[in-house]
């Protein structure tokens, strides 16, 4: 996991917002893109961003681009952010 490329396409409310859209399952960019009052430039620097960090996956049906996300990318990260923030019950075997 490319965590430097995650946490700040994660930092960005129009990336995390997209990120949340994509929660409900594949979408394409038209019907992405509809829910956003940006340039469709705008939108595709957003959606590069996402696919550097490797947050969301593509796929080419048609003349259409297809997004999804990336969930071992989410797995990973919250494994990550568990070893950085452990419970107090988990912190050292004491409690």
């Amino acid at each position: 996991m490319k965590q430097q490329e995650v946490f700040k396409a994660m930092a960005d409310p129009t990336r995390r917002a997209i990120l949340k859209r994509l929660q409900g399952g594949s979408l394409s960019a038209g019907e992405i893109g509809a829910a956003f009052d940006i340039t469709p430039a705008s939108l595709s620097h957003h959606f590069n961003v996402l696919k550097q960090a490797d947050l969301v996956r593509t796929e080419r049906r048609g003349q259409y681009i297809v997004y999804s996300l990336n969930s071992t990318v989410f797995e990973d990260l919250a494994r990550v952010l568990m070893d950085l923030f452990p419970s107090k019950g988990n912190a050292g075997g004491k409690k």
